[in-house]
């Protein structure tokens, strides 16, 4: 039986032109994706983004605006579900307090579940790096907003 699988993610870009990336693995599947998950049963999406970035980040953010809605199909890599992604523009209200790394999967940590945040220069972003289909489709966006206004 297929259902469908609200996720909401925020896109947090610096005074440098960077977004925050997170690395993560999984049971031995490794992704690249922005920070954000699953909304829960009776969430909205906004507080389900700021509870996702407590849970990730240890961070409180502000939600500034809407950035993208998936506006075509994407079956779920993890199971049968249809995945609707939903990303804001967002502002932390206090610096990250993360252990930034520089190179991709740089986890500290051993078990099943890992992650390790980097900054990455959105112009630098690679759409080969991110790893789900509505994330490749965000990072375009993010280039044609961000990349071009002489940053």
């Amino acid at each position: 039986m297929s259902y469908f699988n609200v996720r909401v993610y925020g896109l947090l870009i610096n005074q440098d032109n960077e977004v925050l990336v997170s690395d993560e693995q999984e049971y031995g599947f490794r992704f690249s994706k922005f920070p954000g998950g699953g909304l829960e049963l009776g969430e909205g999406l906004i507080d389900g983004l700021k509870r996702e970035f407590v849970e990730e980040c240890n961070a409180e953010i502000d939600v500034t605006a809407h950035f993208y809605t998936t506006d075509f199909f994407e079956k779920s890599s993890f199971n049968d579900s249809q995945v609707i992604s939903v990303y804001y523009l967002v502002k932390e209200k206090a610096p990250l307090q993360l252990a930034f790394k520089t190179k991709i999967y740089d986890f500290d940590e051993k078990g099943e579940i890992l992650q390790s945040f980097r900054w990455v220069k959105i112009e630098n972003l690679l759409i080969d790096e991110i790893t789900f289909k509505t994330d490749k489709t965000v990072v375009e966006l993010l280039k044609k907003q961000f990349s071009s206004n002489g940053a």
